[in-house]
């Protein structure tokens, strides 16, 4: 059964030969399971690394929360390497995400399901999609869902494998949304105050929080030296 989903998932990946590769993969997704969309996002050392495609601007922004919050299904699914569903974000039988919950469900997402990515012993990030009514995937939905992933992650290892060391394959950039400022602004506040990386991040989006602007406009100040964390206090540049 589970070779006939997958022949089956192959054959409609081929016949969609139109777009970009990582664009047609994100609308297969969502076309396989038979969800309102779908976003893959790619991960490192439990840290998100931006989206590598979303097949519309609600999946764009269910992956940009997930970024800048470091909670959703994406983010547990590859942090715990299984599958996670919450049918109905509105009404959840147990409170989590509470900062994603509350956007995505104000963007119109009832139901959403992470599915690791992962080949071998190597992890790549999650698959996830949404719907926009609430309840679970079904039995078939669910088996889909995890070949789709299986061949998503092949697909993500297959592409980058001719890229150059340390870079991004030509294949996966053209469609992302990767967070590149606020990968440089983390180095620099990482460099600023002698902490790691991770912690850097946390500093970021915690600034991010307490003066409710969006972590890419503060990464671009701190990029910009207009604002450094190695000073008394951290003074936003808008004040």
């Amino acid at each position: 059964m589970r070779s006939e989903r997958r022949r089956r998932i192959l054959d409609q990946l081929r016949g969609d030969g139109t777009g970009e590769p990582t664009e047609r993969l994100c609308q297969v997704c969502a076309d396989v399971v038979g969800v309102t969309g779908a976003g893959i996002m790619l991960m490192a050392g439990d840290v998100p690394q931006g989206s590598v495609c979303a097949t519309d601007e609600v999946s764009a922004l269910i992956e940009e929360v997930q970024y800048a919050l470091g909670e959703g299904p994406c983010v547990d699914a590859y942090r715990t390497d299984r599958p996670v569903s919450e049918p109905d974000l509105a009404t959840p039988q147990t409170s989590r995400w509470v900062g994603f919950s509350g956007a995505a469900v104000e963007a119109g997402v009832r139901a959403v399901f992470g599915y690791p990515l992962q080949v071998g012993a190597v992890r790549l990030g999650a698959l996830n999609l949404y719907r926009r009514t609430p309840g679970p995937l079904s039995g078939d939905q669910h088996a889909d869902a995890l070949v789709m992933a299986d061949i998503t992650a092949e697909a993500i290892i297959g592409l980058q494998a001719n890229a150059p060391p340390g870079k991004l394959a030509a294949e996966l950039e053209a469609g992302s949304d990767f967070q590149y400022v606020i990968h440089q602004a983390t180095g620099m506040v990482a460099a600023q105050l002698d902490i790691s990386v991770g912690q850097a991040l946390i500093r970021l989006k915690a600034h991010s929080f307490g003066n409710d602007r969006p972590l890419k406009d503060v990464a671009r100040d701190v990029v910009a030296r207009k604002l450094r964390f190695d000073t008394p206090t951290e003074r936003d540049p808008r004040h």
